[in-house]
């Protein structure tokens, strides 16, 4: 049986009854413990504030590359995904994470590379270990530009 009292402390009064099964007789605890609760701000909001295609040479147009710039608001990120998809963003196409070291302020480019022309659907999430926060938008590839 376990019986619980809240004092005016801010900690927790318990008292506690075993049975102790060699002697038939009873154990009694008392005692008091207590839990802190740190709050903790997390990653709030993330925006991509430009898109912008990077200018290649002919023999390195294999691939088109597009620099994401990203804003966020609250505590600083650890980790960046970036998630590729159809333009209706159901159907993923490629998921690339990696970690990131920011130290004062959140703002970073991400560049990403397509393999072919066409409107695909991008989620960026910025995480930390404690939150996550999602920006999404579409970009139409034209075969090294970007709208």
């Amino acid at each position: 049986t376990v019986t619980t009292e809240a004092s005016s402390d801010s900690s927790t009064t318990v008292e506690s009854m075993e049975d102790n099964p060699d002697g038939g007789c009873h154990i009694y605890r008392n005692g008091y413990y207590g839990n802190g609760i740190s709050v903790v701000e997390g990653i709030l909001e993330v925006n991509i504030i430009q898109m912008m295609s990077v200018q290649m040479t002919e023999s390195q147009a294999e691939n088109s590359l597009v620099d994401f710039v990203v804003t966020c608001q609250g505590s600083l990120p650890t980790d960046v995904c970036t998630v590729v998809s159809d333009p209706t963003c159901q159907v993923s196409k490629s998921v690339v994470c990696d970690p990131i070291a920011i130290t004062n302020e959140c703002l970073l480019t991400i560049r990403r590379a397509f393999e072919e022309p066409g409107t695909y659907c991008i989620n960026i999430t910025l995480g930390d270990d404690t939150s996550q926060a999602l920006a999404s938008a579409l970009i139409s590839v034209n075969g090294g530009e970007s709208t």
